[in-house]
């Protein structure tokens, strides 16, 4: 997948920065533990880290394209594009001549035919940046949901930029500080499009491209959900449904490295295991390998509480028997989510505090360290639930009323509130009601309508918006961050612009035909499914319910406590968090209490190890 980095500058001479850009790239070997490579010109140090995946002896970057021995154009590039074949068959017949069979020549090559509008051609998920030496310009580019990430820090005469902050935490002309503004997307689970938690650091909106020139840095939104009629009937629109994701998975299945799926036994990660089972089968490279992931005795032991209605092991076993699939179960011990140094390697993979839901960031990097013994590629159902309207939110008319964001309406708010042990009069301070208010405002008046939409599909369509914009984007980072953390490249067909697009347009009336949450994708799969997994309905990522797991918690949070140097004291209320650790488990809101514990302690360790005092 790999991780990109560099620096454009024009009042200094670059060529004699190689060490810094090692350093800088160095910072993410874990993204690209296969190759590293460094191009400098005078006025841009452009670095790269492989993880190879396709082409992997002639993919080697960055990779320019020269002429009567002069690099006219650079390109460090991450992520992958599923068309590149038939785009490179399209470049072949306008000319071109390839050195490689990889998807970054033919970026690479596209960008030299169409400019900066190739970008429109792209199918994948990608971040890159291409350095055009003839006009000295920079040009940074996101996919249009971003799966992947890609951060750029403004100079005063250039910029510096990395797939991850800490390629640019590594500049010395970087500095290390957060902000109010910082601190505010810290606490709220609302993800601002461009906004970076470190002060002056900017991320890349996804669709957009970002040009650096001399005294100038312009941004282009390039692709962003439209609102058009649909035409389409039922059932065209469920075959439609269907194409586009069969042809999504089909394409994603392009790997000269092992390639597996990840399994839950929900509808969404077994309906792209069922698809790419079939696909494999019938190139006779069949079976698909998958992975599921459960705690040692869940199974056994699970309690059904108000998000896990029933437990995953049973269904994902069954999908395993219906696809024929060489299947794997990866089994966690509760015990091990709260050991420091792992959740040491997790702050150190993010650059950020894990706050909400912490036992899930590591034990997502578990479950991919396991897969990636075996696989380099893995398929993933993340992202279904935004584009076809299967979270609870979207189904609870009092949620679907309230003007917030729906994960934080009253109904849902206590799964995503990690500001209970938080000093009020620092939250006073911060004005967090009024920034909630402010960016849910942001959002909706972004939401493309239609002239004369009736109010409810308006409405939802809004709650959609909402979803694919703000919600997703947050479960997409943390999946990159801990996927790459032990070099997998995790792929979401459920990401492609096509479907999401096509689906956004679909009315809501016609998205919930059946009565049921997901019905055009329940319906879209129904031949290719057990009749139990079409008919379960949503259960989140699992989660450990062992209680030893909060006392870990509790006992970590003593910690912090006891420790006069723990640089998260002066922003929370100590009384209340002492009152906690003293109440017995499960006395309040359990849900209330971890989220909180994790949030301290997230924030807590991010702050140590960045050497960070909020600026307030």
């Amino acid at each position: 997948m790999c991780g990109v980095a560099g620096v454009v500058d024009y009042e200094r001479d670059l060529r004699q920065q190689r060490p810094l850009l090692a350093v800088m790239t160095e910072t993410m070997a874990c993204r690209g533990p296969d190759a590293e490579g460094h191009w400098l010109a005078p006025h841009a140090a452009i670095g790269h880290r492989r993880l190879s995946v396709i082409d992997i002896e002639g993919g080697k970057q960055p990779m320019t394209v020269a002429e009567a021995g002069r690099d006219l154009v650079c390109l460090t590039y991450s992520g992958e594009v599923y068309n590149f074949r038939e785009l490179r068959t399209d470049l072949i017949g306008l000319g071109h001549r390839f050195r490689t069979r990889s998807d970054t020549e033919v970026v690479l090559r596209g960008y030299m035919q169409w400019g900066i509008n190739v970008v429109d051609r792209l199918n994948g998920m990608f971040a890159f940046a291409i350095w055009d030496a003839r006009s000295e310009e920079l040009m940074l580019v996101r996919d249009r949901m971003g799966v992947k990430p890609l951060y750029y820090y403004p100079l005063r005469d250039g910029v510096v930029f990395g797939s991850e902050p800490k390629a640019i935490l590594a500049h010395p002309r970087v500095s290390r500080r957060m902000d109010a503004n910082g601190l505010r997307e810290v606490l709220e689970m609302v993800k601002t499009p461009e906004q970076a938690v470190f002060a002056g650091m900017a991320e890349v909106r996804p669709g957009q491209v970002v040009t650096v020139r001399r005294g100038a840095l312009t941004k282009r939104t390039y692709w962003a959900l439209q609102a058009r009629e649909h035409t389409d009937d039922l059932d065209t629109t469920i075959e439609t449904v269907r194409a586009l994701l069969v042809d999504s998975v089909e394409r994603q299945l392009v790997s000269d490295v092992p390639l597996c799926s990840l399994l839950s036994g929900g509808l969404d990660s077994s309906a792209v295991t069922a698809i790419a089972a079939r696909a494999l089968a019938a190139a006779g490279q069949g079976p698909i390998r998958s992975f599921s992931v459960d705690f040692v005795g869940h199974d056994e032991n699970f309690v059904v509480d108000d998000i896990h209605l029933s437990a995953d092991t049973p269904f994902a076993r069954e999908l395993v028997a219906h696809v024929g699939a060489d299947h794997e179960e990866i089994f966690l011990d509760s015990r091990v989510l709260g050991d420091e140094a792992l959740r040491a390697k997790v702050i150190g993979a993010t650059d950020l505090p894990p706050a909400f839901w912490g036992d899930m960031w590591p034990s997502l990097y578990r479950l991919f360290q396991a897969v990636r013994e075996q696989s380099t590629v893995a398929l993933s159902g993340e992202a279904a639930d935004e584009v076809f309207g299967g979270y609870p939110w979207f189904h609870d008319p009092e949620t679907v009323r309230a003007q917030t964001f729906p994960w934080l309406a009253p109904a849902t708010n206590a799964l995503f509130d990690g500001k209970a042990l938080f000093d009020r009069g620092l939250l006073d301070k911060l004005g967090m009601a009024e920034f909630l208010g402010d960016s849910y405002a942001q959002a909706v008046a972004e939401c493309p309508i239609l002239p004369g939409e009736d109010p409810v599909e308006r409405r939802m369509r809004e709650h959609s918006y909402l979803n694919l914009t703000r919600f997703v984007a947050a479960l997409l980072d943390r999946k990159d961050r801990m996927s790459m953390a032990v070099g997998l490249e995790v792929r979401v067909p459920f990401c492609d612009h096509r479907l999401v697009d096509y689906v956004f347009n679909v009315p809501w009336a016609m998205k919930t035909f059946d009565g049921r949450e997901k019905s055009l994708l329940r319906a879209a799969t129904r031949d290719i499914l057990p009749e139990s997994i079409l008919q379960r309905v949503k259960v989140p990522y699992p989660t450990t319910q062992d209680p030893g797991y909060e006392r870990a918690l509790r006992g970590l949070l003593a910690n912090v406590l006891s420790d006069p140097g723990s640089p998260v004291l002066p922003l929370i209320d100590t009384a209340t968090a002492r009152a906690l650790i003293a109440s017995p488990l499960g006395a309040t809101s359990r849900k209330y209490e971890r989220m909180g514990m994790e949030m301290v302690l997230g924030l807590n360790s991010w702050l140590s190890a960045y050497s960070i005092t909020p600026e307030l």
